[in-house]
């Protein structure tokens, strides 16, 4: 006797070889600007630098909110609204500090 086959599952659509569905220039562009604020922070110009890191958070929120789902890319992590309000938040956060902490002096 013949085993009964199993209905062939409908598969999804496929893109080209070669292309991603998710692109990663976003996300690459909020890095860039972290990266330069961490490097002045490197240099010794730390509330510069992290002020730089938390306006790169907010930027990344901001393009969260007004890009698409395909162009987000990569800062799509959860629903809109949670990443929107997580990378806002900590960015606005970071900001602060860098605003708020003293300066040191010198001795």
């Amino acid at each position: 006797m013949a085993e009964p086959t199993e209905p062939a599952e409908p598969t999804e659509p496929t893109e080209p070889p070669g292309r991603r569905s998710e692109s990663p220039w976003a996300l690459l562009g909020v890095l860039a600007v972290v990266v330069f604020g961490l490097v002045l922070v490197q240099v010794n110009h730390w509330r510069w630098g992290s002020g730089l890191v938390g306006a790169a958070l907010v930027l990344g929120g901001m393009l969260r909110l007004v890009l698409p789902a395909r162009w987000a890319g990569l800062l799509k992590v959860r629903s809109r609204a949670v990443d929107v309000s997580i990378m806002i938040a900590l960015g606005i956060g970071i900001g602060l500090l860098a605003i708020s902490v003293p300066a040191l002096r010198p001795r």
